[in-house]
């Protein structure tokens, strides 16, 4: 049997001391940053994706150890393996990577799990998509950007219900990493799925959506769009 001591070894094979300090700083480790007291041992995503091949058999009960590491890329690997592991057992990987969703804390982490995990799911079981709500409620910013990544899985299957719902939840979130998930998602539904829908979304919400949301969200228009879509955006007043 594979024994967790063998995959962290080779996980570290791979590892370099460069890589996690840079990592540290990219992913905001520092004292009040989102990603307060992360720990980085330095190896890339590409070669996490190795070790995750090597051990894609590994056990449950291994993988969830390792996803309640407190090495950022240990949770990594874990989440990869999941993901590759979920069309084999969907119950299964659905109910682990809920229960350690509070382990599924930057944003890295987030974006290469919802949409192949929680995404394609609830995407599977409409009853439970209430689910969603319940997250992008969340007073955890990362829960919330579970919410909004999930919905990927909807866009690339053409379902745009999930999609706008949450983000019209999130339009007031006070997170700038909120406000790039929503207008990734809303770039991607415009870009994969039908730009009337989008552009729908935007005639309503474009002035009291965040700017930084609103620019994501029109990435693939013409400049001359872009220009006429941000024209209607309204900085929201400042209180004296």
């Amino acid at each position: 049997m594979k024994s967790a001591l063998l995959v962290k070894r080779r996980l570290r094979s791979y590892a370099t001391e460069k890589r996690a300090i840079g990592a540290a700083r990219y992913f905001k480790t520092g004292k009040g940053e989102y990603g307060e007291g992360d720990r980085f041992i330095g190896v890339t995503v590409p070669d996490v994706r190795k070790v995750a091949r090597q051990f894609r058999d590994l056990d449950f009960d291994l993988i969830e150890k390792l996803l309640q590491s407190k090495i950022h890329e240990e949770r990594l690997l874990a989440l990869l393996i999941l993901v590759r592991r979920y069309a084999a057992n969907p119950d299964q990987v659905f109910q682990l990577y809920m229960r350690n969703l509070i382990h599924v804390n930057n944003w890295d982490l987030v974006d290469l799990s919802a949409p192949g995990i929680s995404g394609a799911y609830l995407f599977a079981k409409p009853g439970n998509r209430k689910m969603l709500m319940t997250l992008a409620k969340s007073p955890r910013l990362w829960e919330r950007r579970v919410a909004m990544l999930s919905t990927f899985y909807f866009i690339r299957e053409k379902s745009y219900r999930e999609p706008l719902k949450i983000a019209k939840m999130l339009l007031r979130d006070p997170h700038d990493l909120i406000h790039k998930a929503v207008g990734w998602m809303l770039r991607e539904l415009g870009k994969r799925g039908d730009k009337r829908v989008l552009d729908a979304f935007l005639k309503q919400y474009a002035p009291v959506m965040p700017r930084t949301m609103l620019r994501y969200a029109i990435e693939h228009h013409s400049t001359a769009e872009k220009k006429r879509w941000m024209s209607m955006y309204r900085k929201p007043a400042t209180s004296k």
